[in-house]
């Protein structure tokens, strides 16, 4: 006789996951919620109070090997945080504000002690961004993952006032770059990273130009949201176009607001570059032009604005707490 334990499934330790997060989860519910965790769908209802023009937006991402340092350094409470906050973004800066967000969490062995740290980094970053916290799947799949492997998706949905979408149509030569910093890494280029970091350093080793930190604490710098700088912008009509810094480096994302005849023109010199990309550069000897492709190099999001209205929008940011970098323009293609 083989049990669905002795398989590699422990129902068991799914239940007692589902009860460690029950109460964070709730923690996050707006006034839309309309069903505990549990039930087959979850019931979000909408207050379109002030919208005239409802549209969804939705995205879903997940977080790729970044799990596999988190693992490495046996530190999970950042990468949920990580998810929420890169999902919420990838919609906000097409106008929206997040209504909700569903989780996935795949493993080799469930650890409900590891669920839990996961699942209170969505948690938590739900709360920030006062998106709802409705439903996720935890899935245990010994035959898929390896024991100590886990994988996490997001799924996201927000809503947008239709006049107020930004999709670059407006973006136009003579236009603004400017640039607001990320918090490390991010979520993209976590493969390059760690082939070139960890097979010269462990995941607690220092480096002294990361200021103290661990290998590992500075590659788990959470993916930081840029939620309220987006919306200060979108409400006071500056943004000509959004762009959130992911697989692809600003030549990738930039382009996917560049319309017919528009190019963004990028000084690389603009800004300092942190010192953990110049690391993975010079250790892996990786050329230039890959480091752009891969990584954000410091800049996670930026906002295209007319000229005339750069100063506006620097202080539209700045009372927001940013510290915008002018990095570049658009241009005209030949």
């Amino acid at each position: 006789m083989t049990t669905y334990k002795e398989a590699g499934v422990d129902v068991d330790a799914g239940d007692d996951a589902v009860d460690r997060i029950r109460p964070m989860v709730r923690e996050t519910f707006t006034p839309g919620v309309l069903a505990d965790i549990g039930a087959f769908g979850s019931f979000f209802e909408l207050d379109l109070d002030g919208v005239e023009q409802p549209v969804l937006v939705s995205s879903i991402d997940g977080v790729g090997t970044k799990v596999k340092v988190a693992a490495r350094a046996e530190r999970y409470d950042t990468v949920g945080q990580d998810l929420v906050n890169h999902c919420v973004n990838d919609i906000a800066v097409c106008g929206a504000k997040p209504l909700y967000f569903l989780d996935y969490v795949g493993t080799g062995e469930l650890d409900p002690g590891v669920a839990e740290e996961v699942v209170q980094g969505f948690a938590t970053a739900c709360k920030e961004n006062e998106c709802a916290l409705v439903g996720g799947e935890i899935a245990e799949m010994p035959d898929v993952y390896g024991s100590d492997d886990f994988d996490l998706v997001g799924t996201i949905v927000g809503v947008v006032d239709k006049p107020k979408i930004v999709n670059g149509e407006t973006v136009q030569p003579g236009d603004v770059l400017l640039g607001l910093p990320s918090t490390g890494i991010h979520t993209n280029g976590y493969t390059l990273a760690r082939t070139v970091l960890f097979d010269r350093y462990d995941v607690d080793d220092t480096l002294d130009e990361l200021g103290g930190e661990t290998i590992g604490e500075a590659l788990l710098r959470v993916h930081r949201s840029y939620l309220s700088a987006i919306q200060s912008l979108v409400d006071a009509g500056l943004a000509q176009g959004l762009v959130h810094v992911t697989g692809g480096g600003l030549p990738g994302n930039l382009r996917r607001v560049m319309p017919e005849g528009c190019r963004a023109s990028v000084d690389y010199e603009a800004w300092t570059r942190p010192p953990l990309f110049d690391r993975i550069q010079r250790d892996g000897e990786v050329p230039e032009a890959d480091m752009r492709q891969t990584f954000n190099l410091g800049i996670g999001l930026v906002a295209v604005v007319r000229e005339a209205d750069v100063e506006e929008a620097r202080r539209v940011l700045e009372q927001d707490g940013e510290s915008p970098v002018r990095i570049g323009e658009v241009t005209a293609t030949d």
